[in-house]
């Protein structure tokens, strides 16, 4: 008699699938754009991790390159080809990408003769263009991850409100208050809360450490833009 009463007077184990199926409409939708927001942080994360280690170790490779003992003894228009023609194996060096940049538009000059002071702002402006497209590129989708971290928690304490509504709702037409009446849409309106915490703390997590990280590259960019400029007046420039 004992064990049947025990088992009659169990609790009810909650299925967080199982409330989530059977969440009201607008708990539901909520869900499921906080699941989309947390899948798309997951694939920006990975891809932009991916490209920012592409970014770090071919910019290392072409410095190298660039700053080869064979290639500081001297700066002539042959050094400069010579980099320029390796320079492809690095396309995804934004320090690359300036440099070829800036090495179009001292061709374009050489046609016309040595490059002259006026000459070289033109390429001056070359390499800012270079770098800021290069930064802009390297931001894209960064942006998704900040609207995720500060919209995410805002739209699981939506859900959650509307939850804890929808239990107070069941209390009204049940006039009862037990747990088996307000469980379900207290518990939903958790599972809301908790899938935005868990969106928005990995999305700010990674915008601060992706944007600590362009801006390191953006710097070493704008380093190696202020040298490249310094090489053209003292060895390729006319007085």
């Amino acid at each position: 008699m004992l064990s049947v009463f025990l088992q009659t007077s169990a609790p009810q184990q909650l299925n967080p699938w199982e409330l989530v199926v059977g969440a009201s409409p607008v708990v539901q939708f909520v869900l499921l754009i906080l699941v989309f927001m947390m899948v798309m942080c997951l694939y920006i994360i990975g891809a932009k991790w991916i490209r920012l280690k592409q970014v770090t170790d071919q910019s290392r490779g072409f410095l190298q390159l660039f700053w080869s003992e064979e290639k500081v003894r001297v700066w002539n228009a042959k050094a400069m080809n010579d980099i320029h023609g390796q320079s492809a194996s690095y396309d995804r060096s934004p320090i690359a990408t300036v440099f070829r940049a800036g090495y179009r538009e001292l061709a374009r000059i050489a046609r016309q003769g040595r490059p002259t002071k006026a000459d070289v702002e033109n390429v001056e402006r070359s390499l800012r263009r270079a770098q800021s497209a290069e930064m802009t590129r390297l931001e894209n989708k960064v942006s998704f991850l900040a609207t995720t971290a500060s919209t995410a928690p805002f739209i699981g304490l939506f859900g959650t409100v509307w939850g804890i509504m929808n239990s107070f709702i069941a209390i009204h037409g049940e006039k009862s208050a037990g747990l088996d009446v307000v469980a379900p849409g207290i518990a939903e309106a958790l599972i809301a809360t908790a899938i935005g915490l868990a969106a928005a703390i990995p999305a700010v997590m990674a915008y601060n450490y992706f944007v600590r990280r362009i801006r390191v590259v953006d710097s070493e960019t704008a380093a190696f833009a202020s040298d490249y400029l310094n090489i053209i007046r003292r060895h390729l420039l006319v007085e």
